[in-house]
């Protein structure tokens, strides 16, 4: 049976009878829970004797105050959904819970959140940071999942790990898909029925990279125009970035010297929407 904890205090009353031997599986989301987050539970149950998830929607990484008004709050649903996955512990707590008083400390991950989304949405891992270092101390687990369609946020969480010698092994799982090859998001529910008609074509112009870099093209600009074609030409979308990254660092690179991510993030009307896919060379 699933059971919902609701505070911090409640949580380590929790906590303090998990037995000592037991591998406790994290999996944070905000909510609205959809296939995607489904793999990431599944994948912690797999490998875990104790899954956790937490439903949060953290105000301190919403740029506009509009998106975070907007964000779906279906907790119910949510946890039905988890029920179903044989979620052991749900970590609900309210914004009052987690920031009792104004936050005065936050946690900066430099380099990787410069680029792609850190450009435009200014703050935002600051908050995405903050909030995940303060679960991991409530939680405490030993593995926590995140998927791949947020893979900036990932090499953030990772480095976060690494340089803090927080002791939880974070664990990447591959972007779940729609069958036209939209990428699973809470947000794809904003989208009308001719929004969602254009939403497939993310992926297409990802692919269009994946193979034009397999083929053997090098030159960044010839790679990126060639990708975007598929996007041009559609009122409705609106790019905000189409770059090639270095998988470690999130830096743009000059040039295709070895394994890079094609990441986009458009507008399609009022719903922006993320993707991104791993390009190898063949040499």
């Amino acid at each position: 049976m699933t059971a919902l904890v609701k505070s911090v205090a409640e949580w380590n009353s929790v906590a303090a009878g998990i037995r000592r031997e037991e591998v406790v599986g994290f999996v944070p989301t905000m909510g609205a829970l959809h296939k995607g987050h489904g793999a990431l539970l599944e994948e912690a149950r797999s490998r875990c004797s104790v899954v956790v998830a937490s439903i949060f929607v953290n105000p301190i990484q919403f740029d506009q105050k509009s998106d975070y008004d907007l964000y779906p709050r279906v907790l119910e649903n949510d946890i039905e959904f988890c029920a179903a996955r044989r979620v052991d512990y749900i970590f609900a707590p309210s914004d009052n819970e987690m920031y009792p008083e104004p936050q005065r400390a936050f946690v900066d991950v430099n380099e990787v959140s410069k680029n792609l989304c850190g450009r435009n949405r200014p703050g935002h891992f600051r908050g995405v940071a903050t909030v995940v270092s303060k679960l991991f101390h409530i939680v405490q687990p030993h593995f926590a999942f995140f998927g791949e369609k947020d893979y900036q946020q990932l090499t953030l969480v990772r480095r976060l790990v690494r340089d803090l010698n927080i002791p939880v092994q974070v664990v990447g799982v591959p972007t779940a898909r729609e069958s036209d090859g939209l990428a699973l998001s809470s947000r794809n529910r904003r989208l009308n029925l001719k929004e969602r008609a254009f939403a497939p074509r993310l992926y297409k112009a990802l692919l269009g990279a994946q193979r034009s870099i397999a083929l053997g093209e090098r030159n960044v600009v010839a790679i990126k125009e060639h990708a975007q074609r598929v996007l041009h030409g559609v009122p409705d979308i609106k790019i905000d970035y189409f770059d090639l990254v270095d998988p470690e660092t999130i830096r743009p690179v000059n040039a295709v010297e070895g394994p890079v991510r094609a990441a986009l993030a458009v507008w399609i009307g009022k719903t922006r929407l993320i993707d991104n896919v791993l390009c190898e060379p063949r040499f």
